[in-house]
């Protein structure tokens, strides 16, 4: 089930808009793809990043695989919970697992990611 009110990267990011606010995490399909995620390496509060940059990474059993920003921004807030938590990701990838809020320096960035519809697109064109 992909969340129709979330945008998406063909990446398999989802972003969560909030005024300003971007808050950023990894798909469903990415997270089943990864396996059981065993830690995740957090953006520094404070940070800049550029679309496309790499934001964070998660290593599971399988990878070590990072996760890209999907517009540009400062990071204003981590999920410190996935530290001790890192299974979050696996269990609520839409929810408690998110990784990290940007501060969006760019909202027009936007415009550039994928709807549900054709994330779900994606996805089925992958054949996975």
């Amino acid at each position: 089930m992909i969340p129709e009110e979330l945008k998406y990267t063909q990446e398999h990011e989802w972003v969560k808009v909030e005024g300003n606010r971007a808050t950023v995490g990894i798909t469903d399909h990415a997270q089943s793809q990864l396996g059981d995620v065993v830690f995740v390496e957090l953006p520094q509060v404070g940070s800049e990043h550029h679309k496309g940059d790499s934001l964070a990474s998660v290593e599971s059993v399988k990878a070590v695989s990072d996760v890209y920003a999907p517009v540009s921004g400062k990071v204003v807030e981590v999920n410190a919970q996935l530290q001790d938590h890192a299974e979050l990701v696996n269990q609520e990838p839409y929810g408690r697992g998110w990784i990290a809020v940007l501060e969006m320096s760019d909202p027009s960035e936007l415009d550039q990611l994928l709807s549900a519809a054709d994330y779900g697109k994606v996805v089925q064109e992958a054949g996975e």
